[in-house]
């Protein structure tokens, strides 16, 4: 059977992620699954830059504005979403794009995420006495009486982590390699003969903050204001704590002015693409050169 291979493009907002998916798309003739937390509300458009219209009818996309901003949306329920995508996507194609700049969701698919339980206060102060107490020995020592696994397969002179276990099966009564799905999902994936390879786009520091600006100024100019002004009743839901939004709640609220809104547009998103920058650069760790796009 061939192997079936997902290409995930990703990188920075603003740095041509759609249109080089859409070629890749387009070469390889598959289509192209939206990684992108906020693409994926029908009702937010210019401020989240989604595909023009022109570009959605270019190559099949899927999560993109087939949920409302009412809906909860997050990185668990997408990967749930784009498995079951793959799986669809799969059965035609050999070879399926996944594209966007939200990282966790692309964490969430590729990777899963642990479903570590929430820890208790009283367990979480037992351990940090322990700690105080008896040092990095000390829990090094009451994690073994009760997940001696814990020391092959982690880092075990981490206090942090070794803390982290010992909470976990304190609480549990379970190691908490119970909780920690990655290997499950390697499992899954090879299972099902999926393989995934990472394009990660990057370009100098300058000309990535001089698109964001010039995009910006393309949203305004393309009635950003006026789509706000459309969602204000709605100001509240989490899919609307969204740079390019909550600037303009701002100025209707008069907290500032409207070119200081336009400008702290920028000024957000250019933090917003740094972050993404450090996220995939991690990434990038673990990647062949050939492996990162400049375009």
């Amino acid at each position: 059977m061939p192997e079936k291979e997902c290409i995930i493009v990703a990188g920075p907002t603003a740095i041509g992620k759609t249109s080089f998916a859409i070629s890749l798309a387009e070469k390889f003739k598959t289509a192209i699954i939206s990684a992108d937390s906020r693409q994926c509300y029908r009702e937010l458009n210019i401020g989240v830059a989604r595909p023009s219209a022109i570009e959605l009818a270019q190559v099949q996309h899927y999560f993109i504005a087939n949920h409302s901003i009412t809906s909860n949306v997050n990185a668990a329920s997408f990967a749930r979403e784009a498995e079951l995508y793959l799986d669809e996507l799969f059965k035609l194609h050999n070879k399926v794009i996944l594209c966007g700049g939200t990282g966790l969701y692309i964490r969430a698919l590729v990777e899963g995420l642990d479903e570590i339980p929430e820890i208790p206060a009283p367990v979480r102060a037992e351990v940090i006495g322990v700690f105080k107490s008896k040092g990095l020995s000390g829990i090094q020592q009451a994690l073994d009486e009760i997940d001696p696994g814990f020391r092959l397969k982690s880092d075990f002179n981490n206090p942090n982590r070794v803390m982290r276990a010992l909470e976990v099966s304190l609480h549990t009564g379970m190691p908490i390699a119970q909780f920690q799905l990655g290997e499950t999902r390697q499992k899954a994936w090879k299972e099902k003969g999926y393989v995934f390879r990472y394009c990660i786009m990057e370009t100098a520091r300058e000309t990535l903050y001089s698109r964001i600006n010039e995009r910006v100024d393309q949203m305004i100019a393309d009635g950003l204001e006026k789509e706000v002004r459309g969602l204000d009743e709605f100001r509240n839901l989490p899919a609307l704590k969204t740079v390019g939004y909550q600037e303009f709640f701002d100025y209707f609220d008069g907290l500032h002015s409207r070119e200081e809104a336009i400008a702290k547009i920028k000024q957000h998103t250019r933090n917003y693409a740094k972050r993404q920058v450090t996220w995939f650069n991690k990434v990038k760790f673990n990647l062949t050169e050939d492996a990162v796009f400049r375009p």
